[in-house]
């Protein structure tokens, strides 16, 4: 624990307060949505963008202006991870289901200070208690990226959010509350009543997309990943209850069954995906359905089991198919991680970006981790956090999210791999977070 607070004090020194204004001199732009970049001039002022310009800005000279020569480096939008866990990602399983809550909220603490130093300054949060972090974040207590909260993922008995073991009795039999439960990382909720109800209280408690888990997994013990979860009529009752809030549902989903049947009930998104078939995913082209694919690696963590293990070498190795099939047919595809329970793991989060150069160009690939992402996340509508201004851009009234690299991306992506070394300027709602400028 001791560690821990010192890391997080640490984290705080290094928190600086936002200038009032911002003039970035001398980069090269890339906007987030065109290959070409322009060289110029930032200036912000308060939180946004306020000026754009390849002709000097001028300043006022009393010293408020914080002025950084960029010194002809790569000026892009912060990164956008449309799939974390960042409450679950900063623990093991054990240290959740056995360990002290107080103690994993610090960790989570942190390692959202280190999510943002890897050059992420937005994420979609699909499960998890991050209601509080996300507070804490946006009131500048700690450091971190903007969070989209899901809240617990919603899942049936038996699904992949229910975290009981085999002797564990459901709560309508007498059974209590999994601990997974208690502390919002997920919520049972079987039937259509039950699930608006569970839809309906994460929504009161701060969701901007409602999660559900509608088909079977890979890190969960007893549903076999072609397992389908939910009805028709269970799944639909969430889209309705969050569409009343203006915003959507996304499920975790990897077969045609599964997913056809959330399409039919209404759902806007899919994550994962890798074992569509080529009718489902021309569906989801026609409709204008979102995949939210994650480029995997086929090892599992070290505690699965073989069973486990097998299931995440069958969903890794479906990626290739399915991002072609979604590259036929046009659908709108957004990129995530999905890490958790895996700590070591966490620092590796770039590596994540530049596998996705095995089915799209370097500037596919920076298109997607910002520009497109933020479309995503604008589905979130009335429940969106963030409507002050425009995120995954750099232009004009957008948000002050934006990353200096040192080298080309659009040329080596693999620069994209070495934030501690290669990001020297880190800014995030306009207060600069990081700058090794040299």
């Amino acid at each position: 624990m001791k560690n821990i607070l010192t890391a997080v004090f640490i984290l705080m020194s290094m928190f600086v307060m936002a200038q009032t204004t911002v003039l970035i001199n001398n980069v090269q732009i890339f906007n987030g949505k065109d290959e070409k970049t322009i060289t110029g001039n930032v200036l912000i002022v308060n939180n946004l963008v306020s000026k754009i310009s390849s002709a000097p800005i001028p300043t006022n000279k009393n010293g408020e202006t914080k002025i950084i020569d960029g010194k002809g480096k790569f000026l892009m939008p912060g990164l956008i991870d449309a799939h974390m866990h960042m409450f679950l990602a900063a623990s093991t399983q054990g240290q959740i289901e056995n360990g002290d809550f107080g103690a994993a909220t610090i960790r989570a603490g942190v390692e959202a200070g280190n999510t943002l130093m890897r050059g992420f300054t937005s994420v979609r949060d699909l499960g998890g208690p991050t209601f509080g972090m996300k507070q804490a974040i946006d009131a500048e207590t700690i450091p971190g990226p903007r969070i989209w909260p899901s809240g617990p993922m919603i899942s049936q008995t038996s699904g992949h959010g229910d975290f009981r073991n085999i002797n564990q009795r459901p709560v309508l039999y007498g059974g209590a509350l999994h601990h997974s439960e208690v502390i919002d990382a997920a919520l049972i909720a079987d039937g259509k009543d039950a699930v608006l109800v569970a839809t309906r209280e994460t929504l009161k408690r701060g969701a901007s997309q409602i999660k559900l888990c509608a088909g079977g997994g890979v890190s969960s013990l007893f549903d076999p990943v072609d397992v389908s979860e939910y009805t028709e009529e269970e799944i639909h009752a969430a889209v309705e209850a969050a569409a009343d809030w203006g915003t959507y549902v996304t499920v975790h989903a990897f077969t045609p069954r599964a997913v056809n049947k959330a399409i039919a009930a209404g759902v806007k998104c899919i994550e994962h995906g890798q074992l569509l078939d080529d009718a489902t995913m021309k569906l989801m082209g026609e409709k204008g359905i979102w995949l939210s694919i994650q480029a995997l690696d086929t090892a599992g963590r070290a505690d699965f089991s073989a069973e486990q293990k097998q299931k995440k070498k069958d969903v890794a190795n479906g990626a290739d198919a399915v991002i072609k099939m979604a590259k036929k047919y046009k659908v709108k595809m957004a990129w995530g991680t999905d890490v958790f329970f895996n700590p070591p793991v966490n620092k590796f989060q770039n590596t994540y970006i530049a596998k996705m150069t095995n089915w799209f160009t370097p500037y596919e690939v920076l298109k997607m981790i910002t520009y497109d992402n933020a479309q995503l996340l604008a589905l979130s509508g009335e429940r969106n956090p963030y409507k002050e201004g425009k995120l995954g851009v750099i232009e004009e009234g957008a948000y002050a999210d934006m990353i200096l690299v040192d080298g080309n991306p659009l040329k080596d992506i693999n620069l994209m791999v070495e934030p501690e070394n290669k990001f020297v300027l880190i800014v995030k709602n306009g207060v600069v977070y990081k700058n090794t400028i040299k």
